[in-house]
């Protein structure tokens, strides 16, 4: 099983802090930073809780919007893993 199926399969694993990440990316609130270790903004107020956020970005919840420049901020979106992970989690409306 790929890496991102498995997690968004055992969302369990995802913290509260990194669903409710997904769910900033979900609502367009979200940008990341193009580079292998993606810095994550919400509001445009960057995210105290980078680890998650480049774990996001490992196991393919989450993706650049667009193409660009190395280190550009761009607009987050979720991947089909992402999207799936959020919609398997009970009460994912709920919280922000």
């Amino acid at each position: 099983m790929h890496r991102a199926e498995e997690t968004a399969f055992r969302n369990e694993k995802l913290s509260f802090r990194a669903l409710n990440m997904l769910r900033a990316v979900r609502d367009g609130r979200a940008q990341i930073t193009l580079s292998c270790e993606p810095d994550f903004y919400v509001d445009g107020m960057p995210c105290c809780h980078q680890d998650a956020a480049h774990s996001l970005a490992r196991q393919g919840l989450i993706a650049p919007a667009r193409l660009g420049v190395l280190g550009e901020r761009v607009t987050a979106t979720l991947t089909e893993f992402g999207l799936l992970a959020l919609t398997t989690v009970s009460g994912s409306g709920s919280g922000a």
